[in-house]
């Protein structure tokens, strides 16, 4: 199933999800106009589809202690599969890394990094990053202000 398969029935079940994914079948029958049986069919639909991959909660960062949202770029030692493989493990287990992109251009890897402050952020760079094999250089950003942060996709 893909975007173009899907009604407006399915758009507007997703949609709702994306903003509470708490919703009953009983919550989204009242909100999009479909019988509670329905909305649950076509849940599970979208989800044996592979559509809604998970659901789970958004924490609040300031709360837990990590507030400094840096944004790093990773230029690798060498570009060759077996570095960005090592490169990647390394990444899997890091819990404070939120996001990884690898890019075209300069840098081959962007990451939303998450500290509780700029001396976590020292040690993760210098103690982590840095001394990896297949890291050869590493750029910080700490972002001032987020104007907007989303999950949610377009539909």
């Amino acid at each position: 199933m893909d975007r173009a398969h899907l009604d407006q029935f399915d758009r507007k079940i997703l949609a709702h999800l994306q903003r509470d994914a708490r919703l009953t079948n009983n919550d989204l029958s009242e909100r999009i106009n479909l019988s509670a049986s329905q909305c649950s069919r076509r849940r599970q639909r979208l989800e044996e589809a592979g559509l809604i991959r998970s659901y789970r909660a958004v924490l609040d960062r300031d709360l837990l202690g990590l507030s400094l949202v840096n944004i790093i770029t990773v230029t690798l030692a060498t570009h060759n599969p077996d570095n960005a493989r090592r490169f990647a493990e390394l990444l899997s287990g890091l819990p404070e890394v939120l996001e990884a992109h690898a890019l075209t251009g300069e840098m081959d890897y962007l990451l939303k990094v998450v500290t509780p402050d700029l001396k976590s952020l020292s040690d993760f760079v210098n103690d982590v990053l840095l001394p990896h094999q297949s890291v050869q250089h590493v750029k910080t950003a700490i972002v001032l202000q987020t104007l907007k942060e989303t999950a949610a996709l377009p539909l």
